[in-house]
């Protein structure tokens, strides 16, 4: 088939790599002159594993434009994935949508022949059939069905893992404003996905609200195991991972997204949550539940201060190890590493930074901090060490790195329990964030006296 992308951003480029890598003639669209120039020179315009791959082995089938007429008169179906930022109160904005909506619907007016757009940015519910109809039909002359079909099918992808999400989804989720228009777009995926994934087919309002509540609903399973990582925490002999491991295996709860770790971050989860909860208040119904979650994960910001403080003790350099919100991406927003660095450097603490992405984003959001150039250096320089994410190069940290030659242990704070114990015993002591390690005096015998209650 033959499909434009509108956006070629985080999420636009790799739909359009991983589109033309799966057979389809791809025309991609962007305002931003480098995107257009770095697909048509055969480069990943976004930092994203697989991508740069997808491009160079689908060169002949991709190309980008900022020419609107071009990318409509060479396509049959156009996905608009431009952002949608949150206001002051947490609901997303529509302003990019629609003006890629009215420019879109512009050239489709031009254009002989039915026309599928595909919303797939993130909206509130009862805009897709709302607002951004309304503009469409408006700018295309056309009413939706007979020769113009929209469809809302948000992507659930996670940055780092884009193009894995995108060639193996769970679900394919499809809001369509009628039967010709959803069996459209399905098409497009039975040849673009590598599995068979299960396709939910609905109107526009309950896949919208779909979108937001599957985040929602993880967020909460996240919250869930960094609550019981606190619980765990303040009892000896308590092991997070032990507990979460024997909830995982009941099928009713499943292990995904159950580790106490650090709280989630990033562009999507904090703010898809937030925007459920305002929604909710906005029909008069008390979305308790996300709130809560929300809560527990703000708290966990100054949880992971307040332990990585009562560890470091007179510790004048800390090393911060993962920088981004998860790993495998350069993105730092809502993060709890750079919330950690800022309260450790208000407190005068030299702070020294490392992360195989991320490094450059951080320090232009910290440029107090120290800039270390490698994993190594970072750890050697540090009298303490606090490990942010589970990235995989973390492992390599050698015990020779934390010997400092004298009988005061450099202390590790490992949040994802990315090294063993018993390697760096006599070396390092390692702090478990959820391993009864929190603790403070008199708990042991606060929670005996519960028990014996």
């Amino acid at each position: 088939m033959k499909v434009s992308v509108i956006g070629l951003g985080k999420l636009g480029s790799p739909l359009a790599a991983v589109m033309a890598s799966r057979g389809h003639e791809v025309v991609g669209l962007d305002l931003h002159q480098r995107f257009v120039d770095d697909i048509n020179a055969g480069r990943a315009p976004v930092p994203e594993p697989q991508l740069q791959e997808l491009i160079d082995k689908s060169r002949d089938r991709l190309r980008a434009t900022s020419d609107w007429q071009d990318a409509v008169n060479n396509s049959d179906i156009t996905f608009i994935i431009v952002p949608t930022p949150s206001d002051a109160k947490g609901v997303f904005v529509n302003t990019f949508v629609l003006d890629a909506v009215e420019k879109l619907g512009a050239a489709i007016r031009a254009k002989s022949g039915y026309h599928v757009v595909v919303i797939t940015s993130t909206v509130m519910p009862g805009s897709t059939g709302g607002v951004i109809r309304q503009r469409l039909e408006a700018a295309s002359g056309r009413t939706v069905g007979a020769d113009l079909g929209l469809c809302y099918n948000p992507e659930f992808i996670a940055l780092g893992t884009v193009v894995r999400d995108m060639l193996y989804p769970d679900v394919i989720l499809i809001g369509q404003s009628d039967e010709r228009a959803g069996s459209y777009l399905e098409e497009v995926y039975k040849t673009s996905a590598m599995n068979d994934p299960a396709v939910q087919r609905m109107n526009f309002i309950n896949a919208e609200l779909v979108k937001i509540s599957v985040n929602t609903y993880v967020t909460t399973k996240i919250s869930y195991a960094n609550m019981i990582s606190e619980i765990c925490g303040q009892l000896p002999g308590a092991d997070v991972d032990v507990v979460t491991a024997a909830l995982g295996k009941d099928t009713r709860i499943g292990s995904k997204y159950l580790k106490g770790a650090t709280g989630y971050g990033g562009p999507c989860f904090p703010r898809d949550n937030v925007a459920l909860s305002v929604f909710a208040r906005s029909l008069g119904v008390s979305p308790d539940v996300a709130e809560a979650t929300d809560r527990v994960n703000r708290r966990q910001f100054d949880r992971l201060a307040g332990l990585a403080l009562s560890h470091i003790g007179g510790a004048r350099r800390v090393g911060i190890v993962g920088l981004s919100y998860k790993p495998g991406t350069p993105v730092i927003e809502e993060s709890q590493a750079i919330y950690l660095a800022r309260t450790l450097i208000d407190r005068g603490v030299q702070v020294y930074l490392y992360d195989p992405l991320a490094l450059d984003n951080a320090m232009a959001a910290l440029p107090q901090a120290v800039r270390a150039e490698s994993l190594e250096h970072c750890v050697r320089s540090s009298d303490a060490v606090v490990i942010m994410t589970g990235e995989p190069e973390y492992k390599s940290i050698r015990p020779e790195w934390l010997n400092r030659g004298s009988d005061d242990a450099v202390v590790v704070i490992d949040t994802w329990r990315v090294l063993p114990r018993d390697t760096f015993d006599g070396v390092a002591t390692l702090v478990y964030p959820g391993f009864g390690q929190e603790q403070g005096a008199g708990v042991a015998a606060r929670a005996s006296a519960v028990a014996a209650e």
